[in-house]
């Protein structure tokens, strides 16, 4: 791949046109609102101008309502010898492109496992997709050049490419992305009017199942109204255990013992669900889970702490698997929760004490 189009310069897109442009590959980049186009020129990932004549890949970044109308464009003006999109839905897309009655040899669905809660070109990396999952969805008619070209921008993004269905995609993504995404903004919106004293106890466990509920409404819903139906069949599951963990804790509160025993085994069995999904999630690199021994270190919040702990466990000859840090309420201070192999825990720990460090049993 020589050249390259990005239509849409938001996230996804100006990271790509980032990557793309890193790696010799010439970039063109367009959008609706030419400053956007202009901003993600401006942090290098391409030219705002035109292409002379057609680039080896046109990739479309729009939202997925817009994506088969915006493909259909380039198609037809014959805007590149591959194209795809990097739309969160694949099977709405594509059955728009079938209706309109283009020939799909040229294209391809794909959809790259990566984003922020922040968007636009601002919000850009050129290694957004390091080491994430990017799905290709070729059918029979799928060229192999087109399926080559996509596998060279995956390649150049530095993503990993996994090959599904269609609608197996939409699916899995309605399990693994949207549903838990609307999950996240319900449990947010109970904050909105909490009480303040109530809020400032918030910790880690809460930051977690709301982080991505900081998301941009306006992009989730165009996500939403693409892929409506498998999200509401799990929500509608998540409903039925809901109503089931309501009664179990309804139960808890009754002064009759068999109520009280049947209100704990309800909730110990959508608990222990929880487990055996749970440990499902993949590990490190993709790999199956591991169980990592957890050293707790205080610090205080201030330049340079988190490097040298790094160093320290260096020296000491430890690999870091993971990290997690819970900042102290009011205190300028926090606790580092440094992730490693078990037999690894009493090196460190004993090699972060002799340095000086406080670690937290």
């Amino acid at each position: 791949m020589r050249t390259a189009l990005v239509i849409g310069t938001g996230l996804i897109g100006t990271s790509a046109g980032l990557a793309l442009a890193k790696r010799g590959v010439v970039v063109h980049l367009t959008d609706h609102d030419p400053g956007q186009a202009r901003t993600a020129a401006a942090l290098g990932a391409g030219t705002d101008e035109a292409p002379e004549g057609p680039v080896d890949l046109a990739i479309v970044a729009a939202p997925p309502a817009h994506v088969a109308a915006v493909l259909a464009d380039a198609m037809r003006r014959g805007l590149a010898r591959g194209y795809i999109d990097v739309a969160s839905v694949k099977g709405g897309p594509r059955r728009e492109l079938e209706a309109i009655g283009l020939d799909l040899s040229s294209y391809i669905g794909t959809h790259p496992m990566s984003g922020r809660e922040k968007s636009g070109p601002l919000a850009a990396t050129g290694d957004l997709f390091e080491g994430r999952p990017w799905v290709l969805t070729p059918t029979r008619d799928t060229d192999t050049e087109v399926l080559n070209l996509a596998l060279e921008l995956v390649s150049h993004c530095r993503a990993v490419p996994v090959v599904m269905d269609a609608d197996a995609h939409d699916r899995a993504v309605a399990l693994v992305s949207h549903m838990p995404h609307l999950m996240s903004s319900m449990v947010a919106a109970r904050l909105e009017n909490a009480e303040e004293a109530a809020v400032r106890l918030c910790g880690q466990g809460i930051r977690d199942v709301t982080r991505i509920a900081a998301s941009d409404p306006r992009m989730w819903i165009d996500i939403l109204s693409a892929n409506p139906g498998p999200v509401a069949d799990l929500l509608s599951d998540v409903a039925a255990d809901l109503e089931e963990t309501v009664e179990a804790l309804r139960s808890l509160q009754s002064s009759d013992e068999a109520k009280r025993r049947e209100g704990t085994a309800g909730i110990e069995d959508v608990l222990r669900r929880g487990n055996a999904g749970q440990v499902r999630v993949p590990g490190k690199h993709g790999s199956a889970p591991r169980a990592y021994e957890v050293v707790a270190v205080l610090i205080d919040d201030q330049p340079g702490q988190l490097a040298r702990i790094f160093a320290d466990a260096g020296r000491a000859g430890v690999n870091i698997e993971d990290v997690r840090i819970e900042h102290a309420t009011g205190q300028q201070a926090g606790l580092v929760q440094l992730m490693v192999e078990p037999q690894a825990a009493p090196v460190l720990t004993a090699a972060l004490r002799e340095r000086g460090w406080a670690i937290r049993q």
